[in-house]
């Protein structure tokens, strides 16, 4: 085992091989094959969750089934090693031999959770964000607590709380913040909290956890979790005393659990809003209405929660001044609500493009077209909701990307006479293929003449670029004209 500064997974791999083909012997299924087996159990029990004796949790924390659907949940995920080095890989390979002695160190009380791996990534915005990377077995009991603890929680969330939540996230609670818009309320009351995470009172959470779990197991096996060291950067181990490590599984589901008493408390005040994770929006109808609610949220988050609001991000404005979850709101001349991308958004995306396509790219263009078009599915993934003038924005960045590859494909030929015979061998006309050889511009300048357009013409680009507009008119409609401008349709 690699020493992790703690005895936490000396029941792991004191005895169990270091992964590899030896990981079962001989006519035994591999970890993963194995894992695959016993969570074929799980899928065979009873869904309903939330009907086991409380008492028995962790018993069904620590089943067999459980535990190996957590574990290829994990493996799923993905995710750098923890403090004690060991990777996702080594723990699936070892898992055959692992999960009997996690099962019986979870019942018996002996299991430890390892010190967590504090990171910092940057914020788009600016500063730092801080997370914390569990050991890969401290990942795989948290996801077997998940999977137990969420049929029990879920059912009694809020509607209007959408963050790491099942069917829900920023695909439904767009659309309801648009209702409410169009529905007059013309006033959000946005508040976001100040390092949440890291000020997550842990007896409120355990409190609020005990109130439906009454397994005292449990709720000691969370408190252990909750109270992990950290092993920063430098190596320095701090004690937590308060907050949730932002990267376990758990993380989330205790995030909402916590937040819950928020939206139970707006709902109370017959207030209209939506939260994701710490960004909540409150929907009002007037300025004076926002300003007095935004004083008495404030006082229940600090005095009842004992949360901090971020006086720099919350404010009360019209909701096409706010951006939430990367989209703004704005109310069109005829009336409709059309959802933008916030300014962040659209810098992010032009920022991404550039470092996709950089004028010195050395490797093959299928290479390159390969990584545009895996980051450009996953963007459209997520903000296909824009509608009205924000859908104007896809062919403004299809056109850019087209631009931005013809400039690189033009400074590949590195001589006036090579991209000549270049263009040529691409059916261009021997006077514009001239013109754009010769041209004393710049490679941008050279990269919109026509003789660089007629050569990789838009069509060339459609069989192999991922193309945002075309994919938004095959799922909302072709575009049509309002007030001689063509705009694409309204959702």
């Amino acid at each position: 085992m690699r020493s992790a500064g703690n005895h936490q997974l000396n029941f792991a791999f004191a005895d169990s091989p270091r992964g590899g083909k030896d990981a079962a012997p001989s006519g035994q299924p591999d970890g993963k094959a194995h894992l695959l087996l016993r969570a074929k159990d799980m899928r065979a029990e009873d869904p309903a969750a939330g009907e086991v004796v409380a008492e028995e949790l962790l018993e069904r924390i620590a089943a067999p089934a459980n535990l190996a659907t957590a574990l290829l949940n994990v493996a799923r995920n993905k995710g750098a090693p923890g403090v004690d080095g060991c990777s996702i890989k080594e723990v699936v390979e070892a898992s055959r031999l692992l999960l009997p002695k996690l099962r019986r160190a979870l019942l018996d009380g002996s299991y430890r959770p390892g010190d967590i791996r504090r990171v910092w990534i940057p914020k788009p915005g600016g500063g730092q964000r801080g997370l914390g990377i569990p050991n890969v077995v401290d990942r795989w009991v948290q996801q077997a607590a998940h999977q137990q603890l969420e049929p029990i929680f879920e059912p009694s969330f809020h509607p209007s709380s959408h963050g790491f939540r099942p069917q829900r996230g920023a695909h439904t609670a767009i659309p309801e913040a648009r209702r409410y818009v169009k529905e007059g309320h013309g006033h959000v009351v946005d508040i976001d909290l100040s390092k949440f995470f890291d000020r997550v009172h842990h007896q409120r959470l355990l409190s609020r956890l005990g109130q439906k779990v009454t397994d005292r197991r449990v709720l000691l096996l969370i408190k252990r979790m909750l109270t992990a060291n950290v092993v920063m950067p430098d190596g320095m181990r701090v004690t937590t005393e308060e907050g949730t490590p932002q990267g376990g599984p758990l993380s989330p589901l205790l995030s909402n659990i916590v937040l819950d008493e928020l939206d139970q408390e707006l709902h109370r005040r017959s207030l209209h809003f939506v939260r994701y994770a710490d960004d909540c929006n409150i929907f009002v109808r007037s300025e004076r209405a926002g300003l007095r609610v935004m004083a008495s949220t404030r006082r229940f988050i600090e005095k009842r929660l004992r949360l901090v609001v971020n006086e720099e991000k919350s404010a009360v404005a019209r909701p096409s001044e706010r951006h939430f979850l990367g989209f703004r709101l704005c109310v069109a001349e005829d009336g409709t609500v059309e959802v933008h991308l916030s300014g962040k958004a659209k810098s992010r995306m032009d920022t991404r493009i550039r470092e996709l396509t950089p004028r010195k790219y050395g490797q093959s263009l299928p290479s390159l077209f390969a990584g545009v078009n895996q980051y450009l599915q996953g963007w459209f993934h997520y903000f296909k909701l824009v509608s009205g003038k924000g859908a104007l924005l896809m062919p403004r960045f299809d056109a850019h990307i087209r631009r931005r590859i013809r400039a690189i494909i033009v400074r590949r030929q590195k001589r006036p006479r090579f991209l000549y015979r270049h263009l040529i061998g691409r059916g261009v006309p021997p006077r514009n293929a001239a013109k754009a050889a010769w041209c004393g511009r710049g490679v941008w300048y050279r990269s919109n003449l026509p003789g660089v357009t007629r050569a990789y013409r838009n069509v060339w680009f459609h069989e192999r670029l991922f193309c945002m507009k075309h994919h938004w008119m095959h799922l909302y409609g072709p575009p049509r004209t309002v007030s001689g401008q063509q705009l694409l349709l309204d959702l």
